[in-house]
């Protein structure tokens, strides 16, 4: 029964930071396109409150107890499928940083790039999540 629930939670908070994933840098997009003050600070402190509020620690949890999941199921160790998806796992952890410094770029009016280049980078976490689901329910090695 425990694992069911930690599995649950997982899931949740796997659900929970996509949400931060994929809307943060649609923010991005919106920031990069503003230009008056007013604007500015609106969109810093909506994006510090989702990255530290929501995308943060739903972050640590989906980690948390994706270990604790594959405490109880260490025989996973040996599978291809759960190599790869821990890889993606690890580049989406580097994704978000890559997201949060981003984030203080904005803060310090230091932003570098346009919208069209977070249009494009608001898509990034979407291949995850379709080769991460296809990994987790087909295992295909």
């Amino acid at each position: 029964m425990l694992y069911l629930w930690l599995k649950a939670l997982h899931i949740i908070a796997m659900v929970c930071w996509f949400a931060g994933l994929f809307y943060l840098p649609r923010l991005f997009v919106y920031h990069a396109m503003s230009s008056d003050a007013v604007s500015h600070e609106r969109f810093c402190v909506m994006e510090r409150k989702l990255y530290r509020g929501i995308m943060q620690p739903s972050m640590i949890a989906t980690l948390i107890l994706g270990a604790w999941l594959l405490y109880l199921n260490p025989a996973w160790l040996s599978m291809g499928w759960l190599h790869v998806k821990l890889t993606l796992v690890a580049i989406l952890v580097g994704y978000q940083h890559l997201c949060g410094a981003q984030l203080r770029a904005f803060a310090r009016s230091e932003n570098a790039r346009g919208h069209v280049f977070f249009r494009w980078f608001n898509e990034v976490p979407v291949l995850f999540l379709l080769a991460i689901v296809i990994l987790v329910v087909v295992k295909p090695f």
